[in-house]
């Protein structure tokens, strides 16, 4: 099975940069899809523009805007930040239905910092799914790594399964997997058509696990992720969906968002085709 490729625009930030700049670089450099964050169309529309622009420029570049990026605090307990949230949740999924997005990242912010039940959890993401389902749109469920709930694939699955919805989706990222058990197992455990996207990038030896950060990542390839296993991992599974760069590395943005993002999609492609 082939993947498609999918740019997040945290790769490439650049001081003055638009979303409409961040789609054109992905359409130059040959992706298929565009991870844009919900700060950035934010912006874009306080300078004036639209979302309809966005989605036309998108669609006229052949690019997918396949998933957006929001920090809502739909899990945590407190119910008055809660509901403030999913206020938030809600903007977030009606933004992705004018932008034909069929996803929107989930991830334990608020809960990141603090351990908190898992079953609680569930029932609040499942109120998140119906949320979404107003906008016919999907939360796609994410782990991170440095989150002491929800920081491992073991955690994800577990509120998957409790939730009580069907057909619920997942967000794994290669970095986060490391971080938050130190080895990249787990992918086998994802039925087919539950891992929404995956997020691509690499661990450098140093420094170690426990202080390496989101800053620190560097491209598929040049760390000590072991892509043969991982890529293997992701075809017995039947993942035929996109892998998308998610990097933070300020040296990488003092070259170029277009070097980065064709630099990016080359180690990337050479990965998968190492298998």
């Amino acid at each position: 099975m082939a993947f498609s490729y999918c740019l997040n625009t945290s790769t490439i930030r650049r001081d003055g940069t638009t979303v409409l700049d961040m789609i054109n670089t992905a359409a130059d450099a040959g992706y298929d899809g565009i991870e844009p964050w919900v700060r950035e169309l934010d912006d874009w529309v306080e300078q004036g523009g639209t979302l309809h622009q966005v989605r036309d420029l998108a669609e006229k570049r052949g690019i997918d805007i396949v998933n957006l990026i929001g920090f809502p605090e739909w899990a945590v307990p407190e119910e008055d930040r809660r509901a403030r949230g999913l206020v938030e949740a809600a903007r977030c999924f009606e933004m992705a239905r004018q932008l034909h997005c069929p996803y929107v990242a989930a991830p334990p912010i608020g809960i990141h910092d603090r351990q908190v039940e898992l079953l609680p959890v569930a029932e609040r993401f499942a109120a998140l799914v119906d949320l979404a389902d107003k906008s016919g749109v999907k939360p796609l469920l994410e782990y991170w790594g440095i989150a002491r709930t929800l920081g491992r694939t073991g955690e994800v699955l577990l509120v998957a399964a409790e939730c009580g919805r069907p057909g619920v989706e997942m967000l794994a990222d290669v970095f986060h997997m490391y971080k938050g058990s130190g080895h990249h197992c787990g992918f086998e455990h994802f039925g087919v058509g539950r891992l929404g996207l995956v997020h691509v990038n690499d661990i450098p030896a140093t420094p170690g696990r426990a202080d390496v950060t989101d800053a620190d990542r560097v491209y598929p390839g040049d760390g000590l992720a072991p892509w043969k296993d991982i890529v293997a991992s992701l075809h017995r599974i039947g993942f035929d969906g996109m892998l998308s760069l998610e990097l933070f590395n300020e040296s990488y943005w003092a070259q170029g968002p277009e070097t980065v993002a064709r630099e990016g999609l080359m180690k990337l492609r050479r990965c998968v085709a190492s298998v």
